[in-house]
């Protein structure tokens, strides 16, 4: 095991949003009844997978190209790109990023899904890439749009980005959403409103980097991505930390 290796630091229950919230109906019947147990991290937790290079072709973050049949997407042409760290800013290197969405219409390429938005025949809205030494990731695809959903009349879902992060160990994998700086239903979004600290937010949502951009080309966003860090030291061989 490396230096660092050790139990992840528990996570902070007052930041993310509880598991039953009333205004997101769908969370009634996925919550659990009784509160969940704390178990201490074992080995098997603590690892996790390993992924080489060649695992991913470098056409697999490329959304606008890896699907397409006789030409590309219809849609704003973006960059998404940003680092992976843990908890105690440390980058988190060679780990699995991978992400899906909806096309530029709010659509997703799923059999469940039956939004009267268009298929795009040259958009899968998958992809996924490996972090450099760095942590550093990015990804070029299309802009997804907003949508509908049977949560109440007229909710709406942002413009959003599903992104899943495997980090160091399997008790380490994130999976959440990327959000559009500016974007005006993201106050309005049921889901959005379950997360009780703004900051928290505020750290879903990717922010418009113009140095980033390809001129006559593409838009780019910035959205760093933190997982739970390691404890910062351990005691006599033991896993207690501090």
């Amino acid at each position: 095991m490396r230096k660092h290796d050790g139990e992840f630091f528990q996570r902070d229950r007052q930041w993310h949003p509880p598991a039953h919230a009333a205004q997101y109906k769908s969370s009634v019947a996925r919550s659990p009844r009784f509160a969940a147990l704390s178990i201490e991290n074992t080995r098997s937790e603590i690892t996790g997978p390993v992924f080489r290079p060649d695992d991913v072709a470098k056409i697999d973050r490329d959304l606008i190209l890896n699907y397409a049949q006789d030409g590309e997407p219809v849609g704003e042409r973006i960059i998404v790109h940003g680092r992976v760290l843990d908890e105690e800013a440390r980058p988190v290197p060679n780990t699995l990023v991978e992400i899906w969405q909806a096309n530029a219409g709010g659509r997703y390429r799923h059999r469940n899904d039956t939004y009267l938005a268009p298929i795009d025949p040259n958009f899968g809205g998958c992809g996924r890439t490996l972090t450099d030494a760095e942590g550093y990731y990015y990804f070029r695809t299309v802009k997804p749009g907003a949508y509908p959903w049977r949560n109440w009349e007229n909710n709406w879902r942002p413009a959003h980005i599903h992104f899943s992060v495997f980090g160091t160990g399997w008790a380490q994998r994130l999976i959440t959403q990327m959000y559009f700086e500016g974007d005006p239903l993201i106050p309005r979004c049921p889901i959005v409103s379950t997360i009780p600290d703004p900051e928290a937010i505020d750290m879903l949502t990717a922010r418009l980097d113009m140095n980033a951009s390809v001129p006559f080309d593409c838009l780019a966003y910035r959205f760093d991505i933190v997982l739970r860090g390691r404890r910062s030291t351990l005691f006599e061989n033991r896993l207690e930390g501090n």
